[in-house]
């Protein structure tokens, strides 16, 4: 006999899978290709209340249920335009010292005015949210919108039938670490929260141009749209000035492609070439800045252009001493101009995607990318729903930066144990975004076999480019082992080393076997980097990692809850010594 509900239930106090509603209705793969389209930013001072027991949720306040039935007035425990008052974007931990170390609930909220810009025609309007840790419960008008799992991909939500005259957005963000997500609980980096990128609102013909995808294979561009609309048969016109390109194509069924033979500068490393790109379709135009260049595996090395490559790279959190995890435009320019002053062609962007506009920087600047989600140690490999997580954030990174000449590998993990259930887990991501782009190296970064000294990962057969974090010389003191290593593979790929390093204190000095000092690091580069010169399969190296980032699990009294690997210090100030070393190796290395 089914228990029924007591009469004295009250859904607030005893509730307890409250979220199961929320989760039930996900925003998944939402991307609208929007640069250089007219978008208005809500930032500013948004108010915000700390919902530690997430009252928000159980007592329905995006309801605004102030009186009865009978219209007399119910007490709340919330008053959303008289709270305190919180800069978007940011992250929560950087604007209060009560909210540093916090962990859960924020409640956002703030009004906005509306008003048709084209009554005659119509048009659709999205909320656009750069990026919100980990999971965003969205309201407009007391309406529930959806949620979005993942903090670091941008996601959209159409909102033209809920506007009105004066709109209330309410999105409840929370940074609560979880096994059963990716990441899971357990990572090695600062759990930063909040509404911490744009938040912009798009304004759309009743039929657009979703999605672009343009590219450059065997002397051909070629180009790939999507509509969303009523109209999905329509006569699209692709156009670059440049290479005097201005053709018709079909859409049908909302999907179109063209491709045509041409011969474009090809985007490279020392002249980073952009072509103005222009797709019309109906009364939309979208605008794109791209690069066309071709990226390859063959043999046992890596091409760009049909050139041998060396990866000389250097990995890097989103993470900055004021900002956090909301880093600027400013900072990532500048991160870039130091890497490539230390001789680097390549960066990895670990462990999560970083801000869309770092990919657009960088294809400016000539920097090569890693780009990838958080499959991140002892993820819930056996969980349909950790998968589900995962490959969506795959899926919003590679829609997000399709057209980024700089991006040449996608990333489907790092350092996780080589089970049935990961083998499975990560080999579908593979298959996933082999799908989605042929035209990118799929690589993961992998751990070696420490009992037999050997590199057996099995992941290594659905990838192109074999990454292997090590730590010999800190984590594992004993340096012979890494040729070893080599000597005991057969590889027929490509390897990446994407991690090694050492930790430092900048500015603390000792002997090169005083740990934590900046010669001790500086003896690690050295060893590091005279092994790994020696062998042939290694194709590139990205050390850890670029300057010190804040680490709740990194206790000893001379990191202060920082990862002292940096070869810069967290501010970027001060260059340690090992900055010198590498600066040395990689401009005193000719490309091929």
């Amino acid at each position: 006999m089914k228990n029924k509900t007591p009469n004295n239930f009250q859904s607030g106090i005893h509730t307890t899978n409250f979220w199961d509603e929320f989760l039930a209705k996900p925003i998944c793969n939402s991307h609208i290709a929007d640069f250089g389209r007219d978008k208005e930013k809500l930032n500013g001072l948004w108010n915000y209340g700390i919902d530690q027991y997430d009252t928000c949720l159980r007592n329905r306040w995006f309801a605004e249920h102030t009186h009865d039935a009978d219209g007399r007035a119910l007490p709340q425990d919330c008053s959303f335009d008289s709270w305190e008052t919180i800069p978007v974007p940011s992250c929560w931990n950087m604007q209060s010292e009560r909210l540093f170390l916090y962990e859960g609930s924020v409640v956002y909220t703030r009004k906005f005015t509306y008003k048709q810009r084209r009554p005659d025609l119509g048009e659709r309007v999205f909320l656009k949210f750069g990026g919100a840790n980990y999971r965003a419960v969205i309201f407009v008008n007391k309406q529930y919108m959806g949620v979005h799992l993942g903090g670091s991909t941008p996601f959209y939500v159409e909102v033209t039938d809920v506007l009105q005259g004066e709109n209330r957005v309410l999105v409840v963000v929370n940074n609560t670490r979880r096994s059963e997500s990716v990441p899971m609980e357990n990572t090695d980096w600062f759990n930063y929260g909040g509404l911490y990128r744009d938040v912009e609102l798009l304004r759309l013909p009743k039929t657009f141009i979703r999605s672009l995808k343009i590219g450059f294979s065997q002397g051909e561009i070629f180009a790939d749209i999507k509509t969303d609309g009523a109209e999905k048969n329509a006569t699209a016109i692709l156009r670059i000035p440049e290479l005097e390109i201005n053709t018709k194509f079909e859409i049908t069924a909302g999907a179109g492609r063209v491709t045509l033979p041409a011969k474009p500068v090809l985007w490279d490393i020392g002249e980073p070439k952009l072509y103005d790109v222009a797709v019309e379709c109906g009364e939309d135009v979208l605008h794109e800045r791209v690069g066309f260049r071709e990226i390859c595996v063959r043999g046992g090395e890596i091409l760009l252009n049909g050139r041998s490559i060396f990866l000389k790279g250097i990995s890097a959190h989103e993470d900055s001493v004021k900002n956090g995890k909301s880093v600027t435009a400013d900072e990532i320019r500048e991160n870039y101009a130091l890497a490539k002053e230390m001789g680097c062609n390549f960066m990895r962007l670990a462990h999560y995607p970083h801000a869309e506009v770092a990919a657009r920087i960088a294809d400016e600047v000539g920097l090569l990318l890693w780009e990838e989600i958080p499959v991140y140690w002892a993820i819930e490999f056996e969980n349909p729903d950790t998968y589900c997580d995962a490959e969506n954030q795959l899926v919003e990174l590679i829609t997000r930066d399709i057209n980024r000449a700089s991006v040449i590998i996608w990333s489907i993990g790092n350092e996780n144990t080589d089970t049935d259930e990961r083998l499975d887990f990560m080999s579908r991501l593979a298959d996933k975004a082999r799908s989605l782009d042929n035209t990118r190296l799929i690589s993961a970064a992998c751990l070696s076999d420490t009992v037999n000294l050997q590199i057996n990962d099995r992941l290594i057969d659905k990838i192109d480019i074999i990454g292997i974090n090590e730590y010999y010389g800190w984590y594992d003191p004993d340096f012979t082992k890494l040729p070893k290593i080599f000597a005991n593979s057969k590889l027929t790929k490509p390897v990446v080393i994407s991690e090694f390093g050492a930790d430092a204190r900048a500015g603390e000095h000792g002997t090169r076997d005083d740990m934590y000092s900046e010669e001790f690091q500086l003896d690690v580069y050295e060893k590091q980097l005279d092994m790994l010169s020696k062998i042939d399969c290694v194709k590139g190296i990205s050390p850890w990692i670029f300057f010190d980032f804040r680490c709740p699990r990194r206790l000893h009294y001379l990191q202060g809850y920082y990862n002292l690997k940096g070869l810069l210090s967290a501010d970027k100030g001060h260059r340690k010594l090992a900055y010198y070393v590498v600066q040395g190796f990689y401009l005193g290395m000719n490309e091929e």
